[in-house]
């Protein structure tokens, strides 16, 4: 992921609405949630809703399909693991463990 993506990417989620969307969209898997669904659970209106999801989505965030009369969004788990590997290249200087959350086993 290049410098600019990532400042876009992390523009886009520093907003308490967006980082809610997202990380119900992270939750529900690639399947997604339809509008709809979404604005119910995370209770916003939807043409504040719609200015979200356009946010998300032009920051490569989250992906969008017609299916029928439905438009479902999900997250675009290669772009968010993108993402999480740019801000974590060497981290820690390669030593992983150094950089494991207390209580959780280093990734392998």
């Amino acid at each position: 992921m290049k410098s600019t993506q990532v400042v876009t990417a992390l523009s886009a989620l520093a907003q308490p609405t967006r980082l809610a969307i997202f990380r119900l969209l992270v939750e529900a898997g690639k399947e997604g949630m339809p509008v709809g669904s979404i604005g119910e659970a995370v209770g916003v209106a939807p043409t504040t809703l719609s200015f979200h999801l356009k946010t998300l989505t032009h920051a490569g965030l989250l992906d969008a399909r017609q299916q029928g009369r439905f438009i479902f969004y999900s997250a675009n788990f290669k772009n968010m693991f993108g993402l999480i590997d740019y801000l974590t290249h060497d981290c820690c200087g390669g030593n992983m463990d150094a950089c494991t959350p207390a209580g959780k086993p280093a990734a392998k």
